[in-house]
């Protein structure tokens, strides 16, 4: 089962405990807007090279929709449909005024020197620039994009639209960004570990924990996934 069946299952059950109407599970379901762009860039070396970038948009009932934007050679519409669902029920849960998104571009990060990098961001946002925005689509960063290529995209869009430090988030400190924004994610999975922990009458010291690559968990690989232990 791919990363968008397994996610659409699940959100399907909790509509039958939630009793919800079958036309509005429905209308859940699907995505506001899916885009989908070619972006061809020069490389180092003077040859050209093409990569597909997505964005999808899930569902703004709740304010501007939100998410990361993910480099990885494994990016398809599946995963990237199925992580803006996942964005738009997080941010709900989360009761931040936010609606959902998701996007990426299918490519090898660390086999791009950091000018391709910049090429490449450029080049997907002047593709994507006139559908994201402060009241519209938020961008942040995701696996194999950072701080620096929000600085990049937001330099982009400002070209277009006038200078919109809010157009994305996880930025540089010096351009607007938060404190503590790069060490977040695994700050949350911190504290919800102890929370589950707790639950059993365990704590984090002494533990053990398999630490797994969620991408290689969408695509159904398993023991090749398990990176590290840590006790």
């Amino acid at each position: 089962m791919n990363a968008l069946a397994a996610t659409s299952r699940n959100f399907r059950q909790a509509a039958r405990l939630l009793g919800l109407d079958s036309k509005l599970e429905k209308s859940l379901l699907i995505p506001f807007r899916e885009i989908k762009v070619e972006c061809t860039i020069p490389k180092d070396d003077g040859t050209l090279a093409s990569f597909v970038g997505f964005r999808v948009q899930h569902d703004n009932a709740r304010g501007p929709m939100k998410g990361g934007i993910r480099y990885h050679p494994e990016v398809d519409p599946d995963e990237v449909n199925a992580l803006a669902q996942l964005m738009t029920w997080k941010t709900a849960v989360a009761a931040v005024p936010y609606g959902g998104a998701k996007g990426g571009i299918g490519c090898s990060p660390g086999d791009l020197s950091r000018s391709e990098l910049e090429r490449l961001t450029r080049v997907f946002t002047q593709k994507i620039h006139d559908l994201i925005g402060t009241h519209t689509d938020i961008p942040a960063p995701d696996m194999g994009t950072n701080s620096q290529t929000m600085a990049w995209i937001f330099d982009e869009y400002s070209k277009f639209h006038g200078h919109s430090p809010a157009v994305v988030t996880g930025k540089p400190i010096d351009l607007g960004g938060s404190l503590g924004r790069d060490a977040a994610t695994g700050r949350g999975v911190m504290y919800a570990t102890e929370a589950l922990l707790a639950e059993y009458g365990k704590s984090i010291s002494g533990s053990t924990f398999v630490i797994q690559d969620s991408v290689m968990l969408v695509h159904g690989l398993h023991n090749s996934s398990m990176r590290k232990v840590v006790r």
